[in-house]
């Protein structure tokens, strides 16, 4: 398993914009080869005095975090899902994104253990 994590700022104004983008995203994802899609809206995400999820987005007052990830089989499928994703018209928002993707983090994760 091969899981890929997103850490992102969204004005909470937006959360219906965001969940929306999402509910069309997670099939085309899994289209692609993914196993699951899970979009998480912050509820306890407290600041941090050295680090936290609100500094690492550099968080608005405005804003909610949003964690999310996508598990596939393995890091080949992600590749070759993402080369895919990434031309596939389905997945070009109408009137962007209702985020600031240059304040999103991600990155892909090797799994040590499942249980």
């Amino acid at each position: 398993m091969y899981v890929e994590g997103f850490l992102i700022a969204v004005p909470t104004a937006r959360k219906g914009d965001y969940l929306k983008i999402a509910e069309k995203a997670a099939p085309v994802y899994k289209e692609y080869g993914a196993i699951e899609v899970v979009e998480c809206w912050g509820d306890d995400v407290p600041p941090g005095k050295v680090t936290s999820f609100p500094m690492a987005v550099k968080l608005k007052d405005d804003e909610t975090v949003v964690f999310s990830w996508i598990v596939w089989p393995d890091k080949a499928t992600r590749e070759e899902g993402n080369k895919k994703i990434m031309t596939d018209p389905r997945m070009q928002p109408e009137g962007g994104m209702p985020f600031d993707a240059q304040r999103m983090i991600f990155g892909g994760f090797e799994t040590l253990l499942e249980r």
